[in-house]
């Protein structure tokens, strides 16, 4: 019975595990609430030369670094409309996966266009781990201001 008991609990655990084994690093782009990675002390320095903002200073991009996991350290942070009650804009995280980033990110080639259908629209060269190897991407994302709304792709 206690085996029985303790394989149960295990099956989502494996389960788990395996479908996180099959998420292909390519197709696995999350947008998060700030949290852990979004720490002052993570913005890369000299913070000049690794933040940015946009649309009159409403939008602030920064590059940040968590150190681990080696291969996934890097991460971009995100303030932007909408704001809330208190004035204050939402704040996202991008990275790969939650609590895993890129690999590299070169910011200092961000672009930054805009597309009245999407938002905001920005570009910039990264590394994505895929298990094996460090393997150069684009990373692409968009920012609707009046909706909150982030949305994110990589292109070889």
């Amino acid at each position: 019975m206690k085996r029985e008991q303790e394989a149960r609990r295990m099956k989502p655990a494996a389960l788990l595990l395996a479908g996180l084994a099959a998420v292909s690093p390519a197709a696995a782009q999350e947008v998060l609430p700030c949290d852990w990675p979004a720490r002052a002390d993570n913005i890369v320095e000299p913070w000049e030369a690794h933040t940015r903002t946009f649309a009159n200073g409403d939008v602030r991009l920064a590059l940040l670094d968590t150190v681990e996991p080696a291969s996934g350290a890097y991460h971009i942070l995100i303030l932007s409309p909408p704001y809330d009650e208190l004035g204050n804009r939402q704040c996202r995280t991008l990275g790969m996966r939650p609590n895993i980033g890129f690999a590299g990110v070169v910011f200092e080639s961000l672009q930054a266009s805009y597309d009245p259908a999407v938002g905001l629209v920005f570009t910039l060269p990264v590394q994505v781990f895929d298990g094996e190897a460090v393997q150069p991407s684009r990373l692409s994302f968009t920012l609707n201001q009046a909706t909150g709304a982030i949305g994110a792709a990589l292109r070889p």
